[in-house]
Parts: C-alpha cells; structure tokens; sequence
C-alpha cells in the first residue's frame, strides 16, 4: 500500500475498497497512522493521535463488514474532528492552553453520529484558540502542506492541513465567521458551512453560539455529501437544532446535468470590489464551465452588508465574553492577546449596542431572502485576498482583516448554508476557492451543482504530494 495508491482517494473511493474487501480496515488504518507520525511533527495537525482507539474501531469494522453488515459509506473509514468536539475520555483542549488535561465524559453528539456510522477516529484536530483566529503559542501554528509559508487559514486550521496532506478521508470543522470555508479555500479542498442548527452542536465548545455551526470537510462534494448524511439532523440535547427531515445528500448528487436550468446569481460589482483579480479572473472561468453544463447565469444586486457589519463584531465579542465568563478574568493569564482583546472588547458592549447587531442581521437576513427568491445559488469568492502567507497576514492591518470575512460573516449572520470548492492557483500557486450559497436548508441542491462542476473539472482532484511526503 502507498501513499499514492490510498491517502489522496476520495472517501468513497476508500470506502468501496474497504467494503469489496480489496483493502482491510486494519491494514487502512495502520496505514494512516503511520503516515500521521511521520508527518505530523511537521505539519503540526493534530493535537491527539487516537491510535489505540482507532485500531478498536477499525477491527470492529473488519469484522462487521466480513460478516456483510454495512453501516454506510464512512464505515471502516478514518476521519478526524476539530478539537472543540468532546470525546469521552479523550483530552479536548478547544486551542486553549488550560484545557490541555480536559477530558470530558461524554461525546459530542456529532462525535457520536460517526461513530455509530462505523468510522474511524484517528485524531483531534488542531484550531486557533477558542476557534477564533490566532493559535495559542503552547500549540504552535499549523504548517499548510502545499508550502510552508502559507497560512492555512482557520480556525479549523487542521481540519483542512490534516485534508490535504492525506491524513484523513473527512474532517468536522466549526464556522462562525468563515472557519470551514477559508481553510477549505486555502487548501484546495470542498467544505460545507451548513444552515444554523442543521447539525447538533450539543458536546461543542462554543465561541459565538448565535453564528456557530458545525460543518463537513471533505476533497469532493460526494465526500462531504456522504458525511453531512452521517451528522446531520435534530437532536434532544440540542434544543436549537432543527426538526426538519435529513435529506439522502449522497442520492440527490445527480450527474453532470444536474446544473441545466439553474439559476446561479452574480453580483459582479459586490464581488470585483472586495476580492483580488486573480480570484475574480478563476470566478469567470467557474462561471463558463456552469454556463456549459447549462446554467443560467443570473446578474443580481447582493444586499450590502455593511450596516450589519458595522454592528456585527460588538455581538459577536459579547457572545464570546459571555460564553468565557467562567474563566475569564480567572484565567486571564492563559489567553492570548487577540482572543483577550476580543473578551474586553465584548464585555464593553452595552445591551443598545448588540440590538442594533440583532435589528442590522434580521434586516440583511430579510433581503438575503428577497435576492434568493430568483435564484437557485449564489456565486462568490470566498475571501477578498488569496492564500496568504503567515508574513501578509501577520502585518495586514486591523480594518483589512475584518474586510476579509465579508464574504463569510454575512451568512453565519443569515444562516444561510454555502459550500467552498477548489477553483484553481494563484500565480504563486496558492490555493483559490470560491463559494455558491444558498436558501436555507438547501445543502443537498448546493452539493449537487457543485458535484456537476467537479465531474467536469480536476481541480478537487489535485493534492500537494510532493509537499507532504518528502
């Protein structure tokens, strides 16, 4: 077995040969936990290796699947998950130094859910402090496989390194402002921020619990369709996710027709004024090839955020004190600057301040709806700068940093799902991604326009080989 042959397989490739029995998943998993230990020092993506784990549930797997029982398409295969995610008994630090030692004594719902659909847990995965935007220096920063200089963006930064670097066939990141579509983006990878409540967040550390959500990262929109089937849905212990029904994501994929006669939205201004032209330029060529397998493409007006975004960041810092006030100022000691600042600031924001927020979101929301009512998706970049390297963002001002999200912000505000997709390079060869969003609770159409686009291209097909395995 290679590297070549196995770790950069889509997971339902992975998954028919572990199911046809053309591949154990013992042998699997020892595969990939040996690449894990050899890659891992340096690449820095994950913060536990469940390796004695791992091999129980892959021999649980080896067994249930030579006696014909098949629990679906991620059983036998190995997944990681974002270390906010508790798992019993299993140290979850959420990227902070004081919780190194917590272990909690019950799983995260979502933890749960791939269990019992028969995957394989090889490890926690790394994530700036608190899920927010900086790593904590106990932690060290993440290393993006395609070149070491690159920022793989965040905060479910080893959720995307651990991706791309073939470590794991799915990844579970969390989005509260763009944290499953900017590292998806920035390392050549398909991920889906689904509708708010669409996946319990129950055995979740929160940041912002009005904006979290969890989400599927996967290398194509059939990987992450076979996983959010395996997540998704209402939950008890989580009063906030939805009742709605679960759709079979997998079987609504449709084929390369799928795109003729929809509707894709495009606001050429909003988007040429906040993102670079290189990112703009591989946009148009999406939009050629969604042309070709027939779809409309539709000018639209996309509903400036900006009012709500002036308000947004008090709402969102006072969510976040809110959630820390157990240990903040306690363990003020222990945080680091950016997440510190972020606390301060939201215990300053005054009850007029994050109405305001609440008043801005629902009337960006309302019109979101309008815009949506012509069109089946709409199509934009994903950040307003490409892949950007540790250097560009460590002396990017303040008020650029925030620019950057007002492709992602306005929809955790809205909770509209959206789904990321590799598009191509930069010159210097950075990972591009754009993004097509949707109404609400239309991930199930949004992944099958997206795995139309992907039977007609290779870009999800591409892998930093060479990077990773030197």
């Amino acid at each position: 077995m290679s590297a070549h042959d196995w770790c950069y397989d889509s997971l339902l490739a992975v998954a028919k040969k572990l199911h046809s029995g053309q591949v154990s998943p013992t042998a699997l998993t020892e595969f990939m936990l040996e690449r894990i230990n050899r890659l891992n020092p340096r690449l820095n993506c994950f913060l536990t290796v469940t390796a004695e784990l791992a091999l129980r549930q892959a021999a649980q797997a080896e067994t249930e699947l030579s006696q014909g029982r098949r629990r679906g398409p991620l059983h036998g295969v190995p997944v990681a998950v974002k270390d906010l995610c508790f798992t019993q008994g299993i140290p979850t630090t959420n990227g902070m130094s004081f919780q190194k030692d917590f272990k909690p004594n019950e799983d995260a719902t979502v933890v749960r859910r791939l269990r019992d659909a028969g995957a394989v847990l090889v490890g926690k995965l790394h994530l700036a402090e608190g899920a927010g935007v900086d790593h904590h220096p106990a932690f060290g920063n993440p290393v993006n496989p395609w070149r070491d200089d690159l920022w793989p963006g965040g905060s479910s930064s080893g959720s995307g390194v651990a991706l791309a670097a073939g470590l794991c066939f799915a990844a579970i990141g969390s989005d509260t402002g763009g944290s499953i579509r900017i590292p998806s983006a920035h390392n050549g990878l398909t991920g889906l921020k689904p509708t708010w409540g669409r996946i319990s967040r129950h055995g979740i550390f929160d940041l912002a619990p009005s904006y979290d959500t969890l989400g599927p990262m996967a290398r194509s929109a059939a990987d992450v369709a076979a996983t959010m089937g395996v997540i998704a849905g209402h939950d008890p212990l989580d009063p906030t996710s939805l009742l709605d029904p679960v759709p079979n994501y997998l079987g609504a994929l449709g084929g390369i027709d799928s795109l003729r006669g929809v509707r894709i939205g495009i606001d050429r201004d909003y988007n040429g004024n906040g993102a670079e032209k290189r990112t703009i330029d591989l946009l148009e060529d999406v939009v050629r090839v969604l042309e070709s397998l027939g779809a409309e493409i539709k000018p639209i007006t996309f509903p400036d955020p900006a009012p709500m975004m002036r308000h947004l960041s008090k709402a969102l810092q006072a969510e976040i004190a809110s959630v820390h006030a157990g240990t903040y100022p306690a363990m003020a000691d222990h945080y680091g600057a950016r997440f510190t600042k972020s606390i301060q600031s939201g215990l300053g924001v005054s009850p007029l301040d994050y109405a305001r927020a609440v008043i801005e979101r629902d009337r960006f929301s309302g019109l979101l709806r309008l815009t949506l009512r012509d069109v089946d998706a709409l199509i934009m970049p994903v950040s307003s700068f490409q892949s950007l390297t540790w250097s560009e963002l460590e002396h990017m001002a303040a008020t650029e940093t925030e620019a950057g999200f007002r492709f992602t912000l306005p929809f955790n505000a809205s909770g509209n799902p959206t789904v990321t997709f590799p598009a191509g390079f930069s010159e210097e060869d950075r990972p591009l991604g754009i993004q097509l969003v949707g109404t609400h609770l239309s991930e199930a159409r949004l992944l099958r326009f997206v795995h139309s686009y992907q039977i007609a291209t290779s870009w999800h097909l591409k892998w930093s080989r060479g990077a990773t395995d030197r």
